[in-house]
């Protein structure tokens, strides 16, 4: 067999493409996967030490039954790393619990509530004082609502990738790093990969090119909008008060039940900053094998700048690392101390900021994943299962249907 001929070429081994690589190596697939950076990196979507992973899902309920494979997933893709030499005590996933904090009437707290019972996810709600006795690091108003899920967390995500990448590695994957990707077309038999080093055939493609995907994928047919996302560390003001398990995974929704309407997109996440739309704000606590950036990971969630993510990236700001310290403040504010790091993240944004899974348009061998918006990385093991069967049989048993191009 040529050397530069494959059964899939995956073009971008970062969240998705990595997990892909990995399921169809897994299956014994002659794959290919190619990325311009050296991966993991910390240009695209996947860095930052640590990723939100819960079942509760506010944005659509179709997501949860995605989420609940995943539960076998990371474990899976944990033993199989181990297998294949990685580290056994990097843990990829830790589960302090998800809390849901909203103002009164928060469609997040609510939706949250009503998604995970409806596929018996555990969660409990609480009110403001119950939530300040089980989590004093909270000071949340008297009149405020909350969630509990006590078996979700949170992932590492540099970990995971480096995890899959050596799973597909071990069962005959090539990953070609460094190289960029000039042009792609379908041929009589597959499809055609030409790259800056050389071209490549295949019998079927994946796209999961992230915020570079609108240069890869021109055809597409939907606006995907990369944002500049800041993210900030904070160093606790009591360590212990602000370590896993103690402290849970939050996510404060700020709108109030009045401006909802105005102030949230389909999924309910802020999108302005007015007055009415105060953007929802995430956090991640310490934990002991954190290693850098230290300190409480803070974000928030629907704040962003239009941006290309070839542009040169302005760093964090003064101005932005004081807004998350003020609302730190106020809400926890023993997670509100002198910022040890920051980062840009990229959100890839489809306009109603939903996922797109799905075959490229006019295209019989061609498949794509990207739109994840911001909330894409705790889909990675059951996205790669589900694009690994869609680049071999060309469709999956999978619940992806509303994930279509739209």
């Amino acid at each position: 067999m040529n050397s530069k001929t494959f059964s899939t070429i995956v073009i971008g081994v970062g969240t998705m493409g990595s997990a892909a690589c990995m399921q169809l190596a897994l299956r014994g697939e002659r794959v290919l996967g190619i990325d311009r950076f050296t991966v993991p990196h910390a240009r695209g979507s996947h860095h930052g030490g640590s990723r939100i992973i819960r079942d509760c899902y506010f944005e659509l309920p179709d997501y949860v039954p995605l989420l609940l494979r995943t539960r076998a997933g990371w474990d899976a893709m944990e033993r199989n790393a181990i297998a294949c030499g990685a580290d056994p005590m990097l843990s990829l996933v830790q589960r302090p619990g998800v809390l849901y904090v909203g103002a009164p009437g928060s469609e997040v707290v609510a939706r949250s509530q009503s998604s995970g019972a409806g596929f018996g996810v555990v969660c409990e709600p609480l009110d403001a004082r119950e939530v300040r006795a089980r989590f004093p690091q909270f000071h949340i108003p008297d009149d405020w609502t909350a969630l509990f899920e006590p078996g979700s967390g949170f992932v590492r995500p540099e970990r995971a990738i480096e995890a899959a990448l050596q799973v597909a590695r071990a069962h005959g994957a090539e990953i070609h790093q460094g190289e960029r990707v000039i042009e792609w077309s379908e041929t009589a038999t597959g499809v055609r990969v030409r790259t800056d080093r050389a071209t490549y055939e295949a019998q079927s493609l994946i796209i999961t090119a992230g915020a570079w995907t609108p240069d890869i994928a021109r055809t597409l047919g939907m606006a995907l909008t990369p944002l500049r996302v800041p993210v900030v560390w904070l160093a606790p003001l009591d360590a212990a008060m602000c370590a896993s398990p103690r402290m849970p995974v939050w996510y404060i929704d700020r709108v109030n039940a009045s401006n909802q309407n105005d102030a949230i997109n389909m999924y309910n996440l802020p999108t302005s900053r007015n007055a009415n739309a105060a953007p929802g704000i995430y956090g991640i606590p310490t934990a002991p094998d954190q290693g850098e950036p230290a300190g409480v990971k803070i974000a928030l969630h629907g704040a962003g700048t239009v941006c290309h993510p070839d542009a040169p990236r302005e760093s964090v700001t003064a101005q932005e690392i004081a807004e998350i310290q003020s609302i730190m403040a106020e809400f926890i504010p023993t997670a509100a101390g002198a910022a040890v790091d920051s980062a840009i993240c990229l959100y890839t944004n489809t306009v109603d900021q939903h996922f797109v899974v799905d075959q490229m348009p006019g295209c019989a061998r061609v498949w794509i994943a990207c739109g994840f918006s911001g909330h894409g990385f705790k889909f990675m093991p059951v996205l790669g299962e589900a694009l690994a069967d869609l680049a071999t049989d060309g469709a999956t048993p999978l619940p992806i249907e509303f994930l279509a191009r739209r």
